[in-house]
Parts: structure tokens; C-alpha cells; sequence
């Protein structure tokens, strides 16, 4: 039945095995100081080779892009040094590797950020919402979010600049390209959804406008390595980290026609993925389908079925498989074999070292 996930794929220059996708996923692990990749991490991820793409956990543009405690970053050589350690082990084991590049804007602490106050595209605090903080200890210490300042359009010009760099530092660190991470409440994210921007200028108000932020640096990307190594997330329904939109489906097909014009290689949507969740509308994702013309990527609760009957139906080409992925590293084979999927332990997501990371086995372990 899940034959349709083993199709070979061309995802802009690369030749892809399957249609699985490891998205990406926080995990907390980088060394300090400085926030970066180790071998811990490169094994990681070649453990999990057999997906058809691997999309790195987000990877922070700068130090005020951080959210979180332990994150890695892409701005300094040392990060760009230890992240190549992991795509060499991932290419080695013949798979393919996009990074996730991040900045979360307002989702922080002035304790992950030097002491900064987080910035924004409005001075909206987001509510209800808890970062994590490095408390001295490997377990990670939860803390609400602060107030953010408004970014002034110089500020937005500096963050394009720097995607523009991060994208570059990913193609000298290895990757195979890159994915835009403006989905999930993050700072492009605050740029797009009506609820969280209430500026004035030309990045607040009318669609365009609030389009305009998430334009200019995929325009970027695109300068700097070129479309068919580009991807962007979006998470069109989620309302995490306080993001909300007045007309989720009409701003995010305009968003999937604006990116389409760009002819980035995939459009990745983050599905509500809660338990109880409401299911994407089927009209929503013919419209999106009808606006992209490229790859389009979905993730979120899938299980193996219902990810084969999605691409036989031409509403997906990928399908990404999150969570599973942590407690499976060889989660292709089980697809393939119809073998049980473990589960992981949630206690060891984030923070800490191999335990939870590396010490899952595969099938024939």
C-alpha cells in the first residue's frame, strides 16, 4: 500500500531514493559555547540516511535568532565547521540534506539572546508562550517570552542580509540546500499572520504587505545559491506560538502562488499535528496544489497509508514523518517491511546527550 513512498523523486538538482521526509526537528543538542554541530549530531542524522530528504533541525541565522537553549547556529565558522561534520556523514551514507535556517523573532528570552529584547514585526508579546533557557543544568528550564520591539526597516534589511549569508555558509558546510523556515510562529511568520503585525509601513496592513517580509528574503535565498536548492515551510493552520491569521487559507494560497513565482524546489506545509487537531481542509490543499507547481511536501500526523494515498491522489509528492523519525532511525525499512514503529521517550527530546538521540535501534538491532 505504501508503494507510492518509494518512487524516486527529482527535488531540484538532487535525484532522491523515496518520498520520505525527515523534517526538521528541535533537539537541543549542540555544544557550548557557541552553538555547534558535533559528531553526537552527524550521527544522528546518518543514522536516519534512509529517508529520501533529511531537513536539519532550525539552525539560527544569528545569535538574536535563537529561541532556545542549545540550538545550533550557521553564522560562525565554527558552526559551519561542525555542521559539516554531519552532512559528510549523512552523504556518506548516500543520503541528502537540506538546513533549516531559522530566526524566531519574538518566540525568546533575553537569556538565549546575549540579554537583547527580542525583536518583531510589532511590539506584540506573544502570549501564553514558554521558551526554554539554559538553567545550569542538561535539563532545560522553562520561562515565558518577553516584549518585543518593533523591527524598523533597517533591522529588516540586516536579517535579509543575513539569510542571504546563512544560505551561503549552508552550501560551504555541505548542504544540499536549504528550507526557509516561515512557518510555525517564527519571525516571518509574525510578518505574514494579521494578528501578530500591526505595523503601518509597507510590511503591515494589506496582504501584500505582509508578504512582502517573507518576499524579499526568499528573494535572497534564491540570489545566493540559486531556486532549485531553496525550500520554504509554512504552517498555514497552526495558531503555535501565538501566530494567528483572520483568513489562514486565502493569505497562504497568495503565499504559495508569491513563492511559486520565485520557482523555489518545494513548498513544505507543517500540518496541525496535535491529537485532536482539525484536519486540513481537502479544498485548501487542491488550492495549494493549484498555486505551487513544484514539489509539495506535507507533514503531520501521517502514517504510512494515509502519506502513499496523499501522493497517489496528486494533492503530495513527500511526506514527512516527525516524531517517528526519533524513535526510528531506519523508519523506511518498517515502512517498507510493515514492521511496528517504536515510540520515543518524550523526556529525552530536548537537551542532554545520546540518550534519546542516538541509542534507538534499528529493526535488525
Amino acid at each position: 500500500m505504501s508503494s507510492a513512498l518509494f518512487q524516486s523523486i527529482q527535488l531540484g538538482h538532487l535525484t532522491l531514493k523515496n518520498r520520505i521526509v525527515m523534517p526538521p526537528m528541535t533537539r537541543s543538542r549542540a555544544s557550548q559555547p557557541g552553538d555547534v554541530a558535533n559528531e553526537m549530531m552527524a550521527t544522528y542524522y546518518a543514522q536516519r540516511a534512509q529517508a529520501g530528504l533529511i531537513i536539519s533541525e532550525g539552525t539560527q541565522i544569528s545569535p538574536m535568532g535563537k529561541g532556545y537553549a542549545w540550538t545550533p547556529g550557521i553564522y560562525s565558522p565554527e558552526q559551519i565547521a561542525g555542521w559539516k561534520k554531519v552532512t559528510d556523514a549523512v552523504h556518506a551514507k548516500g543520503g541528502a540534506i537540506y538546513a533549516q535556517l531559522w530566526h524566531v523573532g519574538r518566540v525568546t528570552h533575553p537569556d538565549n539572546i546575549g540579554g537583547e529584547q527580542p525583536v518583531s514585526s510589532s511590539a506584540i508579546k506573544a502570549e501564553n508562550v514558554k521558551v526554554f533557557i539554559d538553567n545550569g543544568t542538561d535539563e532545560p528550564g522553562f520561562v515565558e517570552v518577553t516584549e518585543p520591539r518593533e523591527m524598523t526597516t533597517s533591522d529588516i534589511k540586516a536579517v535579509v542580509k543575513e539569510f542571504h549569508q546563512a544560505a551561503l555558509n549552508a552550501l560551504e558546510a555541505g548542504f544540499d540546500g536549504v528550507e526557509l523556515h516561515a512557518a510555525n510562529g517564527y519571525l516571518i511568520n509574525q510578518f505574514i499572520d494579521s494578528e501578530s503585525n500591526n505595523r503601518t509601513d509597507e510590511y503591515g496592513g494589506s496582504l501584500e504587505n505582509r508578504l512582502r517580509f517573507l518576499d524579499e528574503v526568499v528573494s535572497t535565498l534564491v540570489d545566493a545559491i540559486g531556486a532549485d536548492r531553496v525550500g520554504v515551510r509554512l504552517a498555514p493552520l497552526t495558531t503555535l506560538n501565538g501566530t494567528v491569521d483572520a483568513n489562514p487559507e486565502h493569505t497562504y494560497t497568495e503565499a504559495a502562488k508569491l513563492l511559486d513565482s520565485h520557482n523555489i524546489t518545494y513548498l513544505h506545509i507543517a500540518e496541525v499535528d496535535w491529537d485532536d487537531a482539525p484536519d486540513t481542509p481537502k479544498s485548501f490543499k487542491v488550492a495549494l496544489r493549484k498555486a505551487f507547481k513544484n514539489t509539495l511536501i506535507y507533514a503531520g500526523r501521517y502514517k504510512a497509508e494515509t502519506g502513499a494515498t496523499a501522493i497517489e491522489e496528486g494533492l503530495a509528492d513527500m511526506i514527512g514523518f516527525g516524531r517517528p523519525f526519533i524513535a526510528n532511525p531506519d523508519l523506511p525499512e518498517r515502512i517498507k517491511t510493515g514492521a511496528q514503529w517504536a515510540q520515543h521517550n518524550p523526556d529525552t527530546l530536548f537537551g542532554g546527550g545520546e540518550k534519546g538521540l542516538t541509542d534507538y535501534p534499528t529493526l535488525s538491532e
